[in-house]
């Protein structure tokens, strides 16, 4: 297969066109995680308000978080199959448009079983989102420069709630949150109608130079990967980052206004904070820094696989936020959390593209993703009981370092050297 960089110099205006499309792809698909999150952090930021109109306990506003996550984990794996056999163009364009529909329901819904409906819908549409990311990449970049594209689309889920979270606040505490989520379905809308203007399957050609497989070529059967010792430790170890980050993403700012006594004001604009940092190290380290060390002749394998491990590692600092008395205690605490999750997230989202047989990339992203909304599932509901029940976040915070000690086993015991698995006996040739 031939890397972008030798059809370079033998093409260079067409290598240039090519490099600048890449670019450009990667930035859209950054866009779209960004809008995608802010339909996401809306409902955090509303959760006084809906606890008030509606009349629900902690509990249920915890199950109302994960509301989303059961029809976006019902998905993946049927997501996984429609990418491998339509191509992302497709099923991106089909998912935009329903999740931008599912914020104006949330807008008009009457009552709560509406509001779940809503949520529902939003699942339904965003599922696809991340393993059509991933498959994208594979089919626009090489394997050396996929960590920083990776990054691109994956710090966009930090930098939503670094912005939407106080912005969103904001508009909520002046017009109500009815007008919030509105407006968050305009925004989906406008990028619905950008990603069906600008975004395009690369042809056979493009994928093979970039060192992608064609597509339809090597299809694999699910149940061959469901048993991949690889696979199953990818997917425990992003589950573990998963449950701390829907913690996080869905209960931050209570935590910030209920045990620190912080206005809700204020909970708002300090919630942005760990947010940004974790912004900043999943493009400096978990893409720039991967790509370079990688580019300047460092194991590829070895330098994702410290990053991932490194990174789940740091995240459990997420435990010194169980016994802050300050807000700059909780808020040092948290952002080192999430910031070293945040390195190792986009290295997780560019092993499907690396590890996966034959075209089976949108089949290991949704299997990988799966076990990331059963966390997501898990975590606001589990949090919000503990909160519920203990008057407290610390053992929500100890359940989430226990379960990113079983993430980092994953890594070091299962997923191993970061290589593609063998093709399943009946499609070697």
């Amino acid at each position: 297969m031939m890397l972008a960089a030798e059809a370079h110099q033998e093409q260079p205006e067409n290598a240039d066109a090519r490099l600048a499309g890449r670019w450009r792809i990667a930035v859209l698909l950054g866009v779209g995680v960004l809008v995608n999150y802010f339909d996401r952090v809306n409902l955090s930021v509303s959760h006084d308000a809906l606890i008030a109109g509606f009349g629900i306990s902690e509990f249920t506003f915890g199950l109302l978080s994960g509301a989303y996550n059961w029809t976006y984990a019902l998905c993946q794996l049927p997501s996984g199959f429609l990418l491998d056999r339509f191509g992302v163009r497709r099923v991106g364009s089909i998912s935009t448009f329903l999740w931008s529909l599912a914020s104006f329901g949330a807008a008009a819904t009457p009552g709560i079983g509406g509001f779940f409906g809503a949520r529902f819908l939003l699942g339904v549409g965003e599922a696809p989102t991340f393993p059509a990311n991933a498959k994208a990449i594979g089919y626009w970049f090489p394997r050396r420069e996929r960590s920083l594209a990776t990054s691109l689309f994956d710090a966009a889920a930090k930098f939503a709630p670094a912005v939407g979270i106080p912005l969103i606040g904001l508009l909520l505490l002046r017009v109500g949150w009815r007008i919030s989520f509105a407006a968050t379905g305009v925004v989906s809308f406008l990028y619905f109608l950008l990603f069906r203007g600008v975004y395009r399957d690369p042809s056979s050609a493009g994928r093979a130079e970039a060192g992608a497989r064609d597509a339809g070529r090597q299809r694999v059967p699910l149940t061959y990967l469901l048993r991949q010792r690889k696979v199953i430790g990818l997917a425990l170890g992003m589950g573990s980052y998963n449950y701390v980050f829907y913690l996080l993403l869905t209960w931050l700012p209570v935590y910030l206004s209920q045990t620190l006594h912080i206005n809700l004001a204020h909970s708002f604009l300090y919630t942005g904070v760990p947010w940004l940092f974790a912004t900043v190290t999943d493009l400096c380290v978990g893409g720039w820094l991967v790509d370079a060390l990688i580019h300047r002749g460092w194991s590829s394998s070895a330098v994702r696989k410290t990053v991932l491990v490194c990174g789940l590692a740091l995240g459990m600092g997420i435990l010194g936020a169980a016994h802050a008395h300050t807000p700059v205690q909780a808020l040092f605490w948290i952002s080192v959390s999430i910031s070293g999750l945040s390195a190792a997230s986009p290295v997780g989202w560019s092993v499907p593209g690396l590890i996966a047989p034959g075209d089976s990339v949108g089949s290991v992203g949704g299997i990988m993703n799966l076990s990331n909304q059963i966390s997501g599932i898990a975590a606001p509901a589990i949090t919000g009981y503990l909160v519920g029940v203990r008057h407290s976040f610390a053992g929500a915070f100890v359940v989430a370092a226990a379960y990113l000690a079983i993430g980092i086993a994953g890594y070091v015991f299962l997923l191993g050297e970061i290589r593609p698995i063998a093709m399943p006996k009946e499609n070697q040739v």
